[in-house]
């Protein structure tokens, strides 16, 4: 059974969202396949983004990940019940930066080992 993920991650105003945190965020590989499930899928549930997209890693080191995420402007959380929902900010990303989020989530993705 899926668990939940919880983090305290407080998401930056668009205009906040800085370039070089962007880009050290989405760095890591499992952070950026992460991101690339949700860009496809839309919308997930935080359990199932690690199950589904495979990343090998407990909950507790999901929910840092995520924090990070979170505090670079990439993604936002929302929690319904007992479950966290992960969504790409991908139209505050586009006002910053237009079309660097396509570019990254459309580059060749790596294995993740």
């Amino acid at each position: 059974m899926l668990g939940i993920v919880m983090d305290d991650g407080v998401e930056p105003a668009v205009q906040d969202i800085a370039l070089p945190r962007v880009l050290a965020a989405l760095a890591d590989p499992h952070r950026l396949a992460a991101v690339r499930f949700v860009a496809r899928h839309g919308e997930s549930w935080c359990a199932q983004v690690i199950e589904e997209a495979e990343l090998p890693m407990t909950k507790p080191t999901f929910s840092h990940h995520l924090r990070i995420l979170r505090e670079a402007g990439i993604i936002s959380k929302r929690i319904q019940g007992a479950r966290g929902y992960m969504s790409l900010r991908k139209d505050d990303l586009d006002l910053r930066f237009p079309g660097l989020i396509d570019s990254i989530i459309a580059a060749d993705a790596e294995t993740v080992s």
